[in-house]
């Protein structure tokens, strides 16, 4: 008798060890499965070999989820690229008609008029090449999103590219009050990217140092890749910054940018294998970006 419970036992435990084994088998498979899934562009689902019951219902159930977030994936994408449409739209619409006024202002700037006069046509110019600007940065960051551009890469000596973009933006920090500081590494870091690129992205950095800046400006490079722009910017906070790389983001203090810089230079950066980040700390904004070997 002890003899046949031990035997009905043994069998049982067999029976039990064989089921886990195939249930961790389907685990295993539903896993690896369900990171292909999630990691490529396809409609297939996961498909199980197993028998077990549960976890049949779990792979359907994994199945049902993974329909629902390819429909909102494209609900996404579809939404996504009418925005990139619309905003390449936009900012095309706008050109001509802006074109047209500012030719209109060149030929009243010639007519005689009163002193009155002359103060209100200075600020509709004034505000007409403002809009001018915002008109290119919403037409280069459709560009960017919308077309596959041509990044190929090349040696770039990012000291001599960092001087470059210094100096072209020196008169306009220093009308701001602002003195830069730049501090480039004995060594040359030499980095493969694509130099258009990079000279918009050190362009955008630049232009939001203006945009945020207190009255400083000191940007550093390592010998390691790592370019940092730091300035005071009392009028900023930790979540605001981190909203910093976000589309059309804008704080009320920089009511003449789209909010667009950032977000293009972000994604150039990561185009070419880099990184970017805001930090702020003690009142100062610091915009780091890291180019790898």
């Amino acid at each position: 008798m002890a003899y046949l419970a031990c035997a009905i036992l043994a069998i049982a435990v067999l029976a039990l060890g064989i089921k886990v084994l195939s249930m961790r088998r389907s685990a295993r498979q539903m896993l690896r499965e369900l990171t292909e899934k999630l990691s490529e562009d396809t409609n297939t689902l996961i498909s199980l070999s197993g028998s077990d019951r549960e976890m049949r219902r779990l792979a359907a159930e994994l199945n049902r989820q993974l329909r629902t977030l390819r429909e909102l994936r494209l609900r996404y994408q579809q939404g996504d690229q009418e925005l990139k449409d619309a905003v390449t739209n936009i900012s095309h619409d706008l050109r001509t008609p802006l074109t047209a006024i500012c030719g209109y202002l060149e030929l009243l700037e010639r007519e005689e008029k009163s002193e009155a006069a002359s103060r209100y046509l200075e600020r509709i110019a004034e505000r007409t090449e403002a809009m001018k600007a915002l008109t290119e940065e919403l037409f280069r960051y459709s560009v960017v999103l919308s077309t596959a551009e041509d990044m190929t890469p090349e040696p770039v000596d990012l000291n001599a590219a960092l001087e470059e973009a210094s100096a072209g933006f020196y008169a306009a920090l220093t009308g701001r009050g602002i003195e830069p500081v730049i501090d480039l590494p004995q060594t040359h870091v030499v980095r493969h990217l694509n130099r258009a690129a990079l000279n918009r992205i050190l362009s955008n950095l630049f232009s939001n140092a203006l945009k945020y800046s207190d009255g400083d400006l000191e940007v550093t490079l390592s010998p390691e890749g790592e370019l940092a722009f730091s300035n005071a910017a009392a009028g900023l906070d930790p979540v605001q910054v981190g909203r910093l790389f976000d589309r059309f983001f804008s704080l009320e203090a920089a009511r003449s940018s789209t909010g667009l810089g950032l977000a293009i230079a972000r994604t150039l950066v990561e185009r070419m294998g880099g990184s970017i980040a805001a930090g702020y700390q003690a009142g100062r904004l610091t915009v780091t970006v890291r180019f790898p070997p």
